[in-house]
């Protein structure tokens, strides 16, 4: 008996890697490959390759931005420091305003009583 339906497409496996390494989404990866996105999400192979892909595009990332803050880059030091360090800014505040406002109450409250 003869296969009926359509012919199966062939993924490029390199194309998708290449692709998934510049951090590409599946759709952009399904439009260069002229195929659908499902017919991709049911291929293993493609669905390992491509998460292969997205963690060793994070890993160049995370490598460059480590780089860049060991050149002295303040902006990503200060980054990776609230990242992976639990860094954070710090804003102070005060209770002066509080305790002047309770004061006028207390002046007003002790005018009042006096009435």
């Amino acid at each position: 008996m003869a296969k009926v339906g359509r012919p199966k497409k062939e993924i490029d496996y390199k194309i998708v890697e290449a692709m998934a390494n510049v951090f590409c989404t599946q759709i952009e990866i399904a439009s260069q490959l002229d195929l659908n996105v499902r017919t991709l999400l049911r291929d293993k192979e493609f669905c390992h390759i491509y998460n292969k892909g997205i963690e060793t595009a994070k890993a160049s990332l995370r490598r460059t931005q480590y780089k860049k803050a060991n050149e002295g880059n303040a902006t990503m030091l200060i980054w990776l420091g609230k990242q992976y360090l639990g860094q954070s800014d710090k804003t102070e505040t005060t209770n002066d305003g509080l305790k002047e406002a309770v004061d006028k109450l207390n002046n007003i409250y002790e005018n009042l009583s006096e009435v």
